[in-house]
């Protein structure tokens, strides 16, 4: 969390003070209100608010038909729940290489696309943008979908166009750690219109047909779904973040910036796809070895991190998918359907070399957007002291 005080307190007194807290309401409104200013910020067609990023990336594959029999790629570096909304549509996770900008590598995601392959899942990492013009190619060469995972990427863009809306859908999260917070919550972010009518049905199925108007004009016939409605408090909180996200960006790219530019004659950076775009919420740097990279993040005034170490981000830390343990029951468990059994990948620890490797000899060094031109000053000096 980077920001939040008066406006956001504001917001949560109107919505208690209405008394109307349920997301369908004829009081504030919030809820509708908050996904008409994100269409608008985002210059998108169509936007749900949901409980998390991984209940929009979940309801994006079930929108798009995903199911039993299919295959996803997901890149090999990006927190585990990418993976698990792949398993949660009924499919299978095809974990690939990242490349030099730890962003899903377009190289080894065509070695990796079969006749079962349904969608690839570009993962913005970091605020990092992926090489969607590689990835957008292969989508079309294969006619195969676009889901991005924006999570760690609200606000971010690529050449001009915010993260989430450039492939055919994408999800963003709102939770504590990321660039603006509800709390929790997430969106799901669409063009495509049929896209939009099932991930609405799916994501609140239990009340969607029942309350307001929310199937005007939807043509999809209603099936039965899932329970991630948001709710007015959580709405209108994000809605006071919403109108502080430029801003933050802004002073995160620029503090970024002035330190990159201090120490970019003694440093090796990690490419980015595009730096204009990226969210400015970490700088990425890269050792030739991996005991450089410890020794440096741990180096007094560095707070560095090793992305090698960052947990369920690295594939190998994913357990349940690792296992193959897709559900509790196993008649749900997509890992022991029979439109999959012949198809589940042998998953190994070591699958993916390059990726632990440049993990491994990678630091990142976050970024605060309020820090002072004095403060950005002392981090590049520690930076500088560190490589000795």
């Amino acid at each position: 969390m980077y920001r939040i005080g008066h406006e956001e307190k504001e917001a949560v007194a109107r919505v208690i003070e209405s008394r109307s807290l349920f997301k369908i309401n004829k009081s504030l409104q919030e809820s509708m209100h908050a996904e008409e200013e994100m269409r608008e910020l985002f210059q998108c067609e169509h936007a749900i608010i949901m409980t998390s990023g991984h209940a929009a990336l979940t309801s994006a594959l079930i929108a798009l038909g995903i199911g039993p029999g299919d295959e996803v790629i997901v890149p090999a570096y990006t927190y585990i729940s990418t993976a698990m909304a792949v398993v949660a549509a009924g499919a299978i996770p095809i974990i690939a290489e990242v490349n030099d900008s730890l962003t899903l590598c377009p190289e080894d995601t065509e070695k990796k696309i079969t006749s079962r392959t349904k969608a690839i899942m570009p993962v913005h990492i970091q605020g990092f943008p992926c090489d969607m013009d590689a990835l957008a190619a292969l989508a079309k060469k294969y006619s195969i979908a676009i889901v991005e995972d924006a999570c760690q990427a609200d606000g971010g863009c690529y050449h001009g166009k915010r993260l989430g809306t450039i492939g055919d859908a994408g999800a963003l999260s709102f939770n504590y750690y990321k660039v603006i917070t509800s709390g929790e919550g997430g969106a799901l972010l669409t063009n495509n219109r049929t896209v939009f009518e099932r991930a609405l049905i799916y994501h609140d199925s239990s009340a969607v047909a029942y309350f307001g108007d929310q199937l005007s004009n939807v043509e999809t016939q209603l099936f039965c779904g899932n329970e991630y409605r948001t709710n007015e408090i959580t709405s209108a909180i994000l809605r006071a973040q919403m109108r502080r996200m430029d801003g933050i960006l802004a002073d995160l790219r620029r503090n970024k910036k002035t330190i990159m530019d201090a120490v970019a004659a003694s440093v090796t950076f990690v490419p980015s796809n595009d730096p204009e775009g990226d969210c400015g919420t970490t700088i990425a740097l890269r050792f030739d070895t991996a005991e450089q990279a410890a020794a440096f993040a741990a180096a007094p005034g560095i707070a560095g991190t090793v992305p090698i170490n960052t947990g369920k981000h690295v594939y190998r830390n994913w357990t349940p998918v690792m296992q193959k343990k897709g559900a509790l029951h196993p008649l749900m468990d997509p890992f022991k359907m029979e439109a999959n059994r012949n198809f589940v990948p042998d998953y190994k620890v070591d699958m993916c070399p390059k990726t632990l490797d440049l993990l491994s000899r990678s630091v990142y060094i976050g970024v605060n957007p309020d820090w002072t031109e004095k403060e950005c000053a002392d981090k590049a000096e520690a930076i500088l002291r560190a490589l000795g």
